[in-house]
């Protein structure tokens, strides 16, 4: 059975982040703690080998990944535009509260990118890494919506929140599909062989 192990991240903290602003795919940088969360998950990281380390073109994760891939000895493979973050729209940089609430729709806010579209945008791409990369391991980083709608996809439940910088382990295969072994840095089921 021939098994792509991918490590998705989120990108480490920014500002946006810190005041729980919607970022979606507004270019937002790290913040300090962001770029310190980067380094900070080198050392989960580095029990592995990487063969290949692609992120989103947004800045926070580009830097994000270019943090871990020097924490690492590597470098960065490429940028994804299909890996930028679902797009929420003029709901971008709102905080909750009536401006916000104004714009809300079922799944989402007017003028944003539906879940659904986020999500097949997102598998898409992953399941392109796999067959480019088929049998080896794949660090990808990207957004933390982004993550959780195509995981969510993926393995056909609904996931909640994911982490900046946290590790999300999952693999794939053929004709299996996918399957999620970490969340945040919590196992969720027992180690694949490959």
């Amino acid at each position: 059975m021939t098994l792509t192990t991918f490590a998705l991240v989120r990108h480490g903290q920014t500002d946006w982040n810190a005041q729980r602003r919607l970022q979606g795919s507004t270019d937002i940088p790290l913040n300090d703690v962001g770029r310190g969360q980067a380094s900070d998950a080198v050392s989960v990281l580095s029990g592995h080998d990487w063969d290949a380390i692609v992120s989103s073109p947004l800045s926070r994760a580009a830097e994000t990944a270019d943090l871990i891939a020097a924490g690492l000895g590597l470098s960065v493979t490429r940028r994804v535009p299909a890996l930028t973050e679902r797009s929420f729209g003029p709901a971008e940089g709102l905080q909750a509260g009536p401006e916000l609430d104004a714009l809300r729709t079922p799944g989402g806010f007017r003028g944003a990118e539906s879940e659904d579209e986020a999500a097949s945008r997102g598998l898409g791409a992953l399941e392109t890494l796999a067959e480019e990369f088929r049998g080896r391991r794949v660090l990808v980083v990207a957004h933390g919506t982004l993550i959780r709608v195509s995981l969510s996809r993926a393995i056909g439940r609904t996931l909640q929140s994911i982490d900046n910088a946290a590790l999300n382990l999952a693999h794939h295969h053929a004709v299996d599909g996918w399957q999620l072994e970490y969340i945040n840095g919590e196992r969720v089921v027992a180690a694949v062989q490959g």
